[in-house]
């Protein structure tokens, strides 16, 4: 999530993210190559693993002070604000749990937002709902609470939503000052979203326009309110775990650069919801510190679409001036033309430039591709993802549209790794060998491309060679007893087992107790001891 930049480097936003950033997005490898930063006064730092540089165009952003190996813990810290997400996801505003809007889903009798409970952990909790936000909304609910409910459109639900953070970033200003301070420190380019109408438009109309005349909150300065806006769109972060879902802000983790191929993995507590951030891989010394602002496995096209409507800017990392996005080619879509040669970026720089065959004069404009994208993406939303025949006739209906590896066909066969094996009518023990190794095959392809994209100690990797450890030792098991592999190739194919799930038990164990992730961590150990590892 994020450091800063110069808002000359920032484009429009238009964004939601939530990640974290404002400083250097563009190419943290190139900053850390290319230029030679001021450093800034190093003393408290200085048992710090990383420190704070500066630099003419990017602002301020984190360097390793030595070199780090994997899985070194870097930042921990609780969120300066919290609230729920823009998504327009009805959510407890305690604990952040998904809630419906229906008339018998309790809600806080004083100003009647929905809640999980009467006894949630959240209520009166300085990172759930407190108070001074209860007593406000309660003065409100006819603007506020009660406007919730069954009747209410997703639009209007989720402009609702979107108001909580904000709100209570400005209560701040009286309840916690200092803690406010951080916050407005924070970048928020401003001047540059002032530039883009559309942007400017809609907080003016659904937060200003709304607290001031529907809130009766006149006296907020219309300036500060799109301060906050500003600095939620470029510098917050996502969380959530167990099914909540929030975003958050951080003292300093907004500092981290951006990089489509980052060097550090992050996660946070599901009870204090503190950030967890750790480094992935071996870091040099004085290598710029990175995240991914976007999802790592979508496509270069929409992954940098994304970035610049949320953070301002375009990025330019190595991934993304590759047209074949370092090996892994998760953007490659089949020629409709030849239907031999494979359509790529002609550059990847340009958001707008054509796409062209390798094989043939074929040419395919950006706009046309982001529709085609678009209506593909629109497909897979629609499958259920419990829905496994949906998913194999999805990947049948798209294998002569898109390349193998291309990211849209890497999401259902991400699901399909989930999932195969674990509902009813695929367990296990009633799977068919042909669906068992359909599941290894998927499990496999996707984790050649993590391991190119998201490589090292990161939550994806080890959750999909947890998934891949059970197809492997199933077959191995079929193919022993029925003699089809030699007592040689049962023990290879054991040891890569072991190895899979002393991996993924190294990955998933450092994410927090009480999370899915570190109970699954805590399985891969349990099923090693039981293999006598």
């Amino acid at each position: 999530m994020p450091g800063r930049k110069k808002p000359h480097h920032h484009h429009r936003n238009g964004g939601h993210r939530t990640s974290a950033n404002n400083n250097n997005n563009n190419n943290s490898r190139q900053k850390d190559q290319q230029r030679q930063p001021k450093e800034e006064s190093p003393s408290p730092e200085q048992a710090l693993p990383y420190r704070i540089e500066k630099s003419e165009i990017y602002g301020r952003y984190l360097v390793a002070s030595r070199q780090l190996e994997p899985g070194e813990l870097l930042i921990t810290e609780e969120p300066l604000a919290i609230g729920p997400c823009v998504s327009g996801d009805p959510v407890c505003l305690g604990c952040y749990q998904p809630v419906s809007l229906a008339s018998d889903q309790y809600r806080c009798p004083a100003c009647a937002w929905p809640m999980c409970g009467p006894s949630c952990s959240g209520l009166g909790h300085r990172h759930g709902h407190t108070a001074a936000e209860c007593q406000l909304y309660g003065e409100r609910k006819a603007a506020a609470g009660e406007l919730l409910t069954d009747r209410a459109g997703p639009a209007e639900v989720r402009d609702l939503y979107e108001l909580v953070m904000i709100v209570r970033i400005l209560l701040l200003r009286q309840h916690e000052p200092e803690q406010f301070q951080l916050i407005a420190r924070m970048e928020s380019h401003t001047e540059e979203r002032r530039k883009n109408a559309v942007l400017w438009q809609h907080y003016e109309e659904k937060v200003v326009k709304r607290l001031h005349r529907d809130w009766q909150l006149e006296d907020l300065p219309e300036e500060q309110v799109h301060e906050v806006c500003g600095i939620l769109d470029v510098n917050c972060f996502e969380i959530g775990q167990n099914g909540s879902k929030a975003r958050t802000l951080y003292p300093s983790a907004f500092l981290l650069a951006h990089d489509c191929r980052p060097n550090t993995a992050h996660t946070d507590d599901p009870g204090s919801y503190a950030i967890l951030l750790r480094t992935s891989r071996r870091v040099r010394e004085r290598e710029a510190l990175t995240l991914s602002y976007a999802y790592t496995l979508q496509g270069t096209l929409k992954r940098r679409s994304f970035m610049h409507e949320g953070k301002l800017f375009w990025c330019r990392c190595e991934r993304c001036a590759d047209p074949r996005e370092l090996g892994s080619d998760c953007s490659a879509l089949v020629c409709s033309a030849c239907r031999e040669g494979t359509v790529r970026a002609l550059e990847p720089l340009e958001q707008t430039g054509d796409w062209g065959c390798d094989h043939c004069p074929h040419r395919l404009g950006s706009e046309d591709l982001e529709r085609l994208l678009d209506r593909i993406n629109n497909d897979l939303e629609s499958i259920d993802v419990h829905d496994i025949p949906g998913l194999e006739r999805f990947l049948l209906r798209y294998r002569n549209v898109l390349r193998p590896n291309h990211y849209l066909l890497l999401s259902a066969k991400y699901s399909l790794c989930q999932i195969y094996g674990r509902i009813e009518g695929y367990l296990l023990p009633e799977m068919s060998p042909e669906d068992i190794a359909r599941k290894e095959t998927y499990c496999r392809e996707f984790l050649e491309i993590v391991d190119i994209l998201d490589p090292g100690l990161t939550r994806l990797r080890g959750l999909i060679m947890y998934e891949l450890h059970a197809p492997v030792m199933v077959l191995a098991q079929m193919g022993m007893q029925r003699g089809q592999i030699s007592r040689q190739d049962f023990q290879r194919r054991l040891k890569e087992v072991v190895k899979l799930l002393q991996t993924s038990r190294d990955i998933l164990c450092l994410e927090p107790e009480g999370s899915t992730e570190h109970a699954m961590g805590m399985a891969a150990a349990d099923a090693l001891i039981k293999m006598g590892c």
